[in-house]
């Protein structure tokens, strides 16, 4: 029996498997890591190992076994669908498509559009429960597991109290690193060998001759060394600059003198181009390299381009000789091109084909120089005797004005038609010769309506009108004829004339008709009035300003032209319109609102008043203006027409006014007539009783000094009037003020029962209980003040400052950070926050801020002081000027902005803010209110307020 070898002895590189059909399942390159690969004909991913089947036994397949599943073919109409079981959901069924065989049709389209919205429909039902649910997921993860910066935030926030001392004293961190990396091996250095240094010892040096025996006249090593006659050596040596020839004479160069025989040379180059002709040389000898440049073509085409525009543009002129554009095309590209001389030959040949083209005359005077184009400009005006252009280029190169006018009369002789020579003739004639000039052009040109008012300004009065007249009959569509003959009626003292004027144009132009443009008409009005002649314009403004206006919308409209008219400073037009509207409209009381207002700020003081008189005798039942009057004569020191004024006011009113009887009361107290004052309040508490005046009258008597007197007030008014919670915060400052601090406090507790939601007397009760010493009773009126009143930066504000005051700096940290939670928008408690952080940290604390609350005056105002704090003059001051803008009801800043410009301001800066102070008259800021209602200021004006406000301003640091 034979034995068979196995070929695994026989060869030991050759594998027993090497042959044998690979096991089912097989995968090669599966047991290194790979999933499968692709070829040519199976582009695509490759297959991840759990899709393969399961892998049979390794080995070869038992008897009986399935034989390996074969390959689908390519156009099987199955391939693509996987209807096993395992791909079966029983929610979604297949994970393939049943039906993908079937065709996509417009009806399938419809109803997966359909279920897809319904699908849509159902999801915005629940959405809202879902993203709340989502939420409270989410909010409970970070709170289960916190970040880890979450867990260190309240030992950062303790790193505010560690101090200097204590932070100095915290160890420093040692170095890590191994000995190696700690200790760094010292810098070696290696002496430089000698032979480097003496070879740098002459780099960057020059020499003044050449020395034939060095390197730098290596002849070519090829042959080409030859003797000359004499037996001297000449060779080529190295190209360039330094080529030379050795002659047997000498071997040294003298680089000097080749330098001064090269400036010598050129010196006689420049002196032969030189030209003296006109006088100057036509070559600079200084600039002479730099002028090069001008020979530079001008044209950003390329030189291809230019040839083949010139080919072009020859072509056309060649087919079409008699075409004027085409020569002068030509002559632009040599210009442009830089070819001038070929440019003006171009251009003459033009014209002396094509005569009569105005274009190509001018053109050649253009590119000539003044002294050749007076002769082309000559031949000109002989081949088109009718141009104007051609005889005002022939003027414009004449020098003197005696040949400038000659020219002109020659062109008028021509074309005495021409507005425009006719105008250039006469701007260069006195006013006598001018009149002659004009008298003659009308005639000539009777439809230039310039020329007849040129005329009409240069004439006497009579003569004036007749040529005005004249020019009406020539030209009866134009309206400013019109308008030259009002202004001239005014000019002349004719001011009746002038309305009849302006209507009678109206009505010509509608009967000639001519659209009357209101817009127009109210420009013109503008320029009468810039023209001085306040009469015409008004009258123009009386007959236009209705028109094309319906009747509802005058008053709106009126009102708008007039804050038009304003913004131009047109201020007669401005009080034109008013005027018109007064007389359409007498009691509307918009209309002298805004008349009033603005002779208080552009009129006089007699214009301000004649305006109030006025609007007192018209509407007499608006007892303001009767006020405003008496202000405005009081001011001026004027008090016996200021008492008439109010006596007037009282028969209008019947004694009933309040306003008018505390007005009569103000004047007294100003004028020290102490005792009037106290008659007319007891009046005014019989025949016109309120509470206002009697917490006046209290108010009164304790800035007297008569405590007793201003209690009983006070006592009777809370009799009448319980609900006026003012008249409680009286009676608490003046018992206080009497040491009645029991008595204070009640008349505070009583006003809070009384007026519910009433802040300061909550302050104020809070204030009290500080000052006699029971903190912790104030701060209990504080957490009930703010119980009752949530959500209020007033109540807050004064936690937390009264926090500070009684030395609880932690709490009132603790109280502003309760305080931004619930009041996030307040601006008080956001500037407050700002100053109370430490200096590095007020920048951040302020761009919170002013996310918050952009436009709030009081975090502009510590956004100022910020800047102030840091040197930063100009930002602090556009922020002070900001703040002002923005509240001017905010005396506190105005004293900021103030306290500013005196330490960084100069004089003028200063007295602008005091004169935008007074001009506002601020009435709220805490530091203000504070000392403007103090008893002991009562008499003090605007100013005298705000310096002493601006004295308790600290500058911040």
């Amino acid at each position: 029996m034979a034995t068979t070898i196995p070929g695994s002895l026989v060869n030991k590189t050759k594998k027993f498997f090497m042959g044998m059909p690979a096991p089912t399942g097989y995968v090669p390159g599966v047991g290194r890591g790979a999933t499968g690969f692709t070829t040519r004909s199976d582009i695509g991913p490759a297959r991840d190992p759990t899709e393969l089947p399961e892998a049979g036994p390794v080995g070869p397949s038992p008897q009986g076994a399935a034989p390996p599943p074969t390959k689908r073919a390519r156009d099987d109409d199955g391939d693509g669908e996987d209807l096993n079981e395992a791909n079966y959901d029983e929610f979604s069924g297949y994970s393939g498509s049943l039906f993908s065989k079937d065709p996509y049709d417009q009806e399938d389209e419809d109803a997966d559009r359909i279920y897809n919205e319904v699908d849509d429909r159902l999801d915005e039902r629940h959405r809202d429960r879902r993203d709340k649910k989502y939420k409270e997921i989410v909010e409970k993860l970070h709170k289960e597991r916190p970040k880890i910066q979450q867990g260190f935030s309240d030992l950062k926030r303790q790193l505010a109290e560690v101090t200097e001392d204590e932070w100095q004293a915290i160890p420093e961190v040692g170095d890590m690193r191994n000995k190696a990396k700690r200790n760094a091996r010292a810098e070696k250095f290696t002496p430089v060998p000698d032979s480097i240094i003496a070879m740098n010892m002459n780099y960057g040096q020059m020499n003044t001759s050449i020395d034939a025996n060095s390197g730098l006249t290596t002849p070519f090593s090829s042959g080409f060394m030859s003797t000359l006659g004499g037996g001297a050596k000449s060779g080529i040596m190295t190209p360039g600059w330094k080529t030379g020839v050795q002659t047997g004479t000498s071997t040294d160069l003298d680089l000097v003198k080749i330098g001064q025989a090269r400036n010598k040379i050129m010196d006689m180059q420049l002196t032969q181009v030189s030209d003296s002709v006109t006088g100057q040389t036509v070559v600079d000898p200084k600039g002479y390299l730099t002028d090069l440049q001008s020979i530079i073509p001008q044209m950003g085409g390329d030189l291809q381009d230019i040839k083949k525009a010139r080919m072009l543009l020859k072509s056309v002129r060649e087919t079409n000789p008699r075409h004027p554009p085409a020569w002068v095309a030509s002559a632009v590209l040599e210009e442009q091109a830089g070819k001038l001389q070929t440019a003006r030959n171009l251009i003459m040949e033009g014209c002396e084909k094509i005569k009569n083209s105005e274009e190509l005359w001018l053109h050649a005077i253009r590119l000539h120089p003044s002294d050749v184009g007076k002769s082309i400009v000559a031949n000109a005006v002989r081949s088109c005797p009718q141009s104007v252009r051609l005889w005002c280029k022939a003027s414009d190169l004449e020098q003197d004005i005696k040949d400038k006018k000659k020219v002109l009369r020659k062109a008028l002789e021509q074309i005495p038609s021409s507005v425009k020579l006719w105008k250039a003739a006469v701007e260069l004639e006195d006013p006598e010769e001018a009149r002659i000039l004009l008298t003659r052009a009308v005639e000539c040109c009777s439809s230039s309506t310039e020329m007849w008012l040129a005329l009409a300004r240069l004439e006497t009065y009579e003569n004036a009108r007749k040529v005005l007249n004249k020019a009406r009959e020539h030209i009866p569509t134009d309206r400013h004829i019109w308008l030259s003959a009002a202004r001239l009626e005014e000019t002349r003292g004719q001011k009746d004339m002038v309305d009849k004027i302006v209507s009678k144009a109206l009505n010509s132009l509608r009967t000639n008709q001519v659209e009357i443009n209101r817009d127009q008409w109210l420009k013109d009005a503008i320029d009468a009035e810039n023209a001085k002649c306040p009469i015409t314009c008004q009258a123009i403004i009386r007959n236009v300003i209705s028109l094309g206006v319906e009747d509802e919308d005058k008053r709106t409209t009126w009102l708008g032209d007039a804050e038009n008219f304003e913004k131009e400073n047109a201020f007669v037009c401005v009080r034109a319109v008013y005027a018109v509207a007064l007389k359409e409209y007498p009691r509307k009381k918009s209309i002298w609102d805004a008349a009033i207002n603005f002779e208080r700020e552009h009129g006089s003081l007699d214009e301000h008043e004649a305006i109030l008189l006025k609007a007192c005798e018209v509407v007499p039942e608006v007892e303001n203006y009767w006020l405003m009057l008496a202000k405005l004569r009081f001011v001026n020191k004027r008090v016996a027409e200021a008492r008439t004024t109010l006596k007037d006011a009282f028969e209008k009113h019947g004694h009933q006014s309040e306003k008018i009887w505390l007005a009569a009361t103000k004047i007294e107290i100003e004028s020290d007539e102490f005792d009037t004052a106290r008659g007319l309040f007891a009046k005014a508490r019989a025949k016109a009783p309120s509470a206002r005046v009697w917490m006046k009258n209290a108010t009164f008597e304790w800035c007297l000094g008569n405590l007793e007197e201003a209690k009983r007030l006070c006592e009777e008014c809370i009799k009448v009037y319980d609900d006026f919670y003012k008249i409680y915060l009286v009676l608490g400052q003046v018992l206080e003020q009497m040491g009645d601090v029991a008595g204070a406090r009640q008349a505070y507790t009583q006003g809070i029962r009384k007026c519910h939601g009433i802040i300061p007397l909550w302050i104020l009760l809070v204030r009290l209980e500080e000052s006699a010493g029971q903190i912790v009773k104030a701060r209990v009126d504080l957490e009930k003040a703010r119980l009752r009143n949530p959500k209020n930066e007033d109540l807050w504000l004064e936690s937390v400052r009264f926090e500070m005051r009684v030395g609880c700096p932690e709490m009132a940290k603790e109280r502003m950070s309760r305080a931004l939670q619930e009041c996030e928008g307040s601006g008080k408690l956001w500037a407050e926050a700002i100053w109370m952080e430490g200096p590095h940290g007020r920048r951040a604390k302020s761009i919170d801020a002013l996310k918050k609350c952009e436009h709030n005056p009081h975090v502009l105002i510590a956004a100022a002081r910020l800047f102030w704090s840091e040197r930063k003059i100009k930002k602090a001051r556009d922020w002070f000027l900001k703040a002002v803008n923005l509240d001017p009801d905010n005396g506190d800043a105005f004293a900021n902005f103030l306290a500013f410009e005196q330490i960084h301001g100069k004089e003028e800066d200063r007295k602008a803010v005091i004169k935008k102070c007074v001009s506002s008259e601020p009435r709220y800021g805490d530091l203000w209110q504070a000392i403007a209602k103090n008893p002991a200021n009562w008499r003090r004006s605007t100013e005298e307020i705000l310096q002493l406000t601006t004295n308790k301003i600290k500058v911040p640091t």
